[in-house]
């Protein structure tokens, strides 16, 4: 089968962080579990996932992320008390967080060595398929979900691509930015990727966002276990050698907005614009602000 026309079936989610901006929360409760209204992090990655096609999940996570794993299983205690109850529109938003047995793998990464080592880390299970990596920290609300425009997009592209997203200069040394060769439309031809550059030194304000489709080549760069920025094993670095090596190289800039949930502000943003988009919420709950935006202006 051409790389063209291969389907990404496999997403790699890399969660073994320990989610040390949110303590104490996160001391008992993985990050990935925390919730956004009514659904964790983790459930908004899962759902894009499936909405690309993707059949086969992958997780990355460490020590402690045991909440992780039975959010995903079946409940049947609870399960048959809301069927008891007739509580059946609850029963039914159960089915989403339930995963058939195959579906979803666990790999541990034993040691914080970057994003580049947590991917690695599945590669075993990635084989010499083309896979995504979705960083569930990145929340985007779209009409049409980010992974499942990346996909469309690299059925017609082949080779690797990331989601962009245009950032402020001054943030640049937050991000890994693209050095970017040619544009048409959202799609963007990349000649070079830096992590986290000086922000005199970045090549563009186009910044790599938590959504990669790559191809196996990248999981060999990644077996030397090189380290880059922070004296960590980086995927952008990977990426970059893709295109070094000749190999196509793609962004896409996505529709729809981006939530940086690894930050608390971030975090409260989504809060608020998710809340907003719900009808059963969105009167009662815009009131409130409307009610308090005299405070708001005057902190």
């Amino acid at each position: 089968m051409s790389e063209l026309k291969r389907q990404v079936t496999k997403a790699i989610f890399p969660v073994a962080g320990l989610g040390t901006r949110f303590l104490p929360a996160t001391k008992s409760v993985p990050k990935e579990i925390m919730t956004l209204v009514d659904r964790p992090l983790i459930q908004y990655a899962i759902d894009e996932a499936r909405a690309a096609g993707i059949t086969e999940f992958i997780f990355v996570t460490s020590r402690g992320k045991n909440a992780l794993e039975d959010y995903f299983d079946h409940a049947p205690q609870l399960e048959d008390s809301l069927e008891k109850s007739g509580k059946h529109e609850l029963l039914e938003s159960l089915k989403s967080t339930n995963m058939e047995s195959g579906a979803i793998a666990y790999i541990r990464q034993h040691k914080p060595m970057g994003l580049g080592h947590a991917v690695w880390c599945a590669r075993r299970l990635i084989g010499d398929e083309p896979f995504a990596v979705i960083l569930p920290d990145d929340v985007i609300s779209a009409e049409k979900p980010c992974l499942q425009q990346m996909v469309e997009a690299y059925q017609e592209t082949g080779g690797s691509m990331v989601a962009t997203m245009q950032v402020p200069k001054e943030k640049a040394s937050s991000y890994g930015i693209l050095d970017v060769e040619s544009e048409i439309g959202s799609l963007v031809s990349v000649r070079g990727m830096v992590e986290k550059p000086k922000v005199a030194d970045a090549p563009s304000n186009l910044a790599v966002i938590g959504r990669y489709i790559l191809t196996p080549d990248v999981l060999e760069t990644l077996n030397r276990q090189k380290s880059g920025a922070g004296g960590e094993i980086q995927l952008t670095d990977a990426i970059a050698e893709e295109m070094d090596a000749k190999r196509k190289v793609y962004a896409l800039k996505f529709e729809g907005q981006r939530f940086d949930c690894g930050s608390k502000a971030g975090f409260l943003q989504a809060t608020v614009s998710f809340a907003l988009a719900r009808e059963e919420l969105q009167d009662e709950f815009a009131a409130y602000l409307r009610d308090i935006s005299p405070l708001i202006r005057a902190a």
